[in-house]
């Protein structure tokens, strides 16, 4: 699924991710709208304007006017003796407007509420440390590190509004939660691009220059000179319209799908189109409009990239489906049976409590389409849905966020409020997804432990279904009209249908109004199936009708990727993490994880991290190997040509 507030991640209201990096969500320019010019009409008020005549000096004799006359050429009534005269209320109105406009504007407006001593304290005076050329790289990084703080707090309050609207939020809540997005969304851009970071920056690049390395602080330096220079192309004006358009869209989106309305959603649809070309264009120059929006969520990526990647994918899988495809389905009815919710929640708690989700940092609620969301190293929430026919759909959904969740509370808790407080990019973070629901959740070993529990929490249904009926159940192969239904073998061709048709509509060679006939058209000719209704074909996702088109998809095929590359680095590491599954032991892979890439949170970048802890580049080898050694016997596929 999704992850929303540290990144992004999934409907767009503070999320899906977007949340806390701004590359996601480009940011812009302070505005020097109403407040700063009233700041400014003040002190032209308060001294002479050169060529106006002075006042008469003390003791010069002025001709007397009457108090009327005066209050009638100010354009003031004369004083009650019961109150203020107008003037005084305007007077202290915009006294309270300025001390309003002052809070709201953060410190880089500080002067307008301080002296002109204190406006002349250099930056990073309140480290209380100077250099000779001003202020010291120290007190730089403490004033840098307070504005990112800052910003992140409000960041992080805009992804609780997306968590509630998601879960609890009543139907009349979406006008003004929309509203409020936008204007939370605007702040953070605004806080992220002000001038004074930059400022900040070029003091600090230098000092960074001289740690090392792979200091925390000289990662930080790099990663906010990242981000800044890519947020300060875009306006917070177009931060703010994404922002309301995608919380509008998804609340839309919510009643439309079950209605199986794609007429409802396509107004909106072509509004998030438009828009994501318009992201995209302030983020050139590009060799393809979708670039940079690849690059929002994985660093590096490019659409070309991703086509070679993609393309190397297909050639291995294609023979694998159409190997499984020639064999008898397997019989997965027992998980058609009826499963009671309450019970289905309460076996899936307890299991993600033995992965090493943090319940006291965390809690687990119900949604339409499930997602992982962070306010804070202390508090990182995950969502499900529950279907009483069907057992896996809340179970792998539960395991499958836990898996983002598990990332989020094992970052560095110094990173909080930083740039380096979220996974190092969705890729990444969907590999660890995809982890814990296939790799672990879909394993042998680990239903030899948790199926006898499983059991006696649902005796009349699984007693007579012995584990291997089970074990085959849920990594049935079939070619289905649901991503999220989808195997581990057909899944990441889901994938690469919808990349290659969210780049034909921000290319402009689909439009929207033929999005379900294209969806249909595509489908046949990759799955051999044809969806009966918009309802489970162009509508099932929610990415382009909560945030935007284009960029996310493909996280999706290198977490696959990337779960199988790091599971294998995990247990070349430690032989023994298989034989702890089956024993319910999940420790050792967990702490493997936390140390060779949780930790990190955004401090190593995507293609460093992936180095660093398989000992290569991300490579298709390890998924192809896992792949065809799972499926191969399941399925007593051929051996593969030498």
């Amino acid at each position: 699924m999704d992850v929303k507030g540290g990144r992004p991640f999934a409907p767009s209201f503070g999320v899906l991710h977007e949340g806390l990096r701004e590359g996601s969500d480009p940011v812009m320019r302070p505005s020097q709208g109403v407040f700063s010019s009233m700041a400014k009409t003040k002190a032209s008020r308060a001294a002479p304007k050169a060529g106006r005549a002075a006042a008469p000096a003390s003791g010069a004799k002025r001709k007397a006017v009457p108090a009327k006359a005066k209050a009638k050429r100010s354009g003031a009534r004369p004083r009650s003796d019961g109150g203020q005269s107008e003037r005084s209320r305007l007077v202290e109105l915009k006294r309270r407007i300025r001390e309003m406009a002052n809070l709201n504007a953060g410190p880089e407006r500080g002067a307008a509420r301080t002296s002109d001593k204190a406006k002349a304290k250099p930056a990073g005076a309140a480290a209380g440390k100077r250099s000779t050329g001003g202020a010291s790289a120290e007190s730089r990084l403490a004033e840098l590190k307070r504005r990112l703080q800052e910003a992140s707090d409000i960041a992080y309050a805009c992804a609780v509004l997306g968590w509630d609207q998601a879960t609890y939020m009543p139907k009349g809540g979406a006008p003004a939660r929309g509203r409020q997005g936008a204007t939370l969304s605007r702040l953070v851009h605004e806080r992220l691009t002000d001038p004074a970071i930059g400022k900040l920056l070029d003091g600090l690049m230098a000092y960074a220059e001289g740690l090392p390395e792979d200091s925390d602080d000289a990662c930080l330096i790099r990663v906010v000179r990242r981000d800044y220079d890519k947020a300060i192309k875009v306006p917070a004006e177009l931060v703010a319209r994404r922002s309301e358009v995608a919380s509008a869209s998804y609340d839309a989106w919510t009643r439309a799908r079950p209605a199986n309305d794609f007429a409802a959603m396509r107004p909106y649809l072509e509004r998030v189109l438009d828009l994501s070309r318009e992201h995209a264009r302030y983020l050139g120059p590009y060799d393809h409009i979708a670039d940079p929006l690849i690059d929002d969520l994985d660093d590096g990526m490019t659409v070309a990239s991703v086509r070679a990647l993609f393309d190397a994918l297909r050639a291995e899988l294609v023979p694998i489906v159409r190997a499984i495809a020639e064999q008898p389905l397997a019989d997965d009815s027992c998980l058609r049976q009826r499963f009671p919710e309450a019970q289905q929640l309460d076996f899936s708690i307890a299991v993600i409590r033995r992965f090493g989700y943090d319940f006291d940092r965390g809690r687990l609620d119900k949604t339409h389409h499930p997602f992982c969301t962070k306010f804070s190293s202390g508090d990182v929430r995950i969502t499900t849905r529950v279907k009483e026919n069907d057992l896996g759909d809340a179970l792998f959904s539960t395991l499958h966020e836990a898996g983002h969740a598990l990332y989020e509370q094992g970052v560095n808790p110094a990173y909080e409020g930083t740039r380096l407080d979220s996974g190092t990019s969705m890729g990444v973070h969907e590999s660890q997804s995809r982890l814990w629901e296939n790799l672990v959740g879909r394993s042998r070993g680990f239903w030899e432990h948790f199926y006898p529990q499983l059991r006696q929490v649902f005796p009349e249904q699984l007693e007579a279904v012995p584990l291997e009926t089970f074990y085959r159940a849920i990594n049935k192969v079939e070619r289905s009209l649901i991503r999220t239904d989808a195997d581990e073998v057909t899944y990441n061709l889901h994938v690469m249908l919808r990349f290659d048709l969210e780049l034909d509509l921000l290319e402009g060679r689909l439009k929207v109004k033929d999005l379900p006939e294209a969806w249909r058209a595509r489908f046949k000719a990759d799955l051999g199936l044809e969806p009966p209704d918009d309802r489970d074909g162009c509508l099932q996702d929610v990415h382009w009708y909560g945030g935007g088109i284009g960029g996310a998809f493909q996280s999706y095929t290198i977490g696959n990727i990337l779960s199988a590359q790091f599971y294998a680095a995990a247990v070349a590491a430690h032989p023994e993490i298989p034989r702890e599954m089956t024993r319910g032991q999940l420790g050792t892979l967990h702490a493997w994880l936390r140390e060779s890439l949780y930790r990190h949170g955004r401090k190593l970048q995507p293609d460093e991290i992936v180095r660093r802890a398989t000992g290569r580049p991300m490579t298709i080898e390890p998924y192809i190997a896992y792949l065809r050694g799972k499926y191969g016997e399941l399925y007593r596929l051929p051996a593969r040509p030498a």
